[in-house]
């Protein structure tokens, strides 16, 4: 594998998608490896070692959810799914199995190579949770447990700060309501979706973030929050 380029596994059954993917990829500078089902990705996967894994839910010989838990017994190569599959719960099963992201067939080249983009920067041996953001108008330092907007200190509560922590370590990828909620909630409050709404609501007024065009913090709608770190 060339230590160069990063390299990319992308296993789909669809022709198209695969030529499509193939030179995309192959535009943007990354090496690609190409499988048509689940038994020649993971075989890839285990003799090339590859940087990230473009994995189609609908595969010929196996489900995408069982090649997703094969790959996570022995790997933690970020992983995106792919599928023409839109239901909340497929979303929610893919990024609780381990998933890094999940996007929605038809999709923009551009809009997957930035999230692809975001993942590689986090590959093993760097740093994976940012500890600190500062694009020059909102300022997180998570070792401080400072945030600023302008400039000028933020009043958070102590909900609100664990959710944009939470949401800020893990920048780019998609964070589950379950996730979100077991973590800084606990156990008992995974169904609790409300209480998180009403966090995420006051932390857009503080913010002044609009959800309809976020800058920070954006919506998957009836999956999760993703923060946004201009990828």
């Amino acid at each position: 594998m060339s230590t160069s380029a990063p390299c990319v596994l992308v296993i789909d059954d669809e022709a198209q998608i695969r030529k499509f993917l193939d030179i995309g990829l192959r535009a943007e500078g990354y090496e690609v490896l190409l499988a048509t089902n689940a038994t020649e990705g993971l075989a890839l996967a285990a003799t090339r070692s590859p940087d990230l894994v473009i994995l189609d839910l609908g595969l010929p010989d196996r489900e995408g959810h069982e090649v997703l838990a094969e790959l996570r017994q022995w790997t933690q190569v970020p992983v995106v799914m792919l599928s023409v599959r839109d239901a909340e719960a497929e979303k929610v099963k893919a990024l609780d199995a381990g998933a890094n992201d999940y996007v929605t067939k038809p999709f923009g080249i551009q809009e997957l190579m930035a999230r692809l983009r975001v993942m590689l920067r986090s590959r093993p041996g760097e740093p994976e949770a940012p500890q600190r953001y500062d694009d020059g108008e909102l300022a997180i330092d998570l070792a401080r447990r400072e945030v600023t907007l302008g400039g000028e200190p933020l009043a958070l509560t102590r909900k609100e700060y664990a959710v944009l922590a939470m949401l800020l370590r893990h920048a780019g990828r998609v964070v589950t309501q379950q996730q979100l909620l077991r973590d800084i909630w606990g156990a008992t409050h995974t169904h609790d979706s409300h209480y998180l709404r009403i966090v995420i609501g006051k932390l857009r007024q503080k913010l002044g973030d609009d959800p309809t065009a976020p800058r920070w913090l954006k919506t998957e709608a009836g999956v999760g929050y993703r923060f946004l770190s201009g990828a």
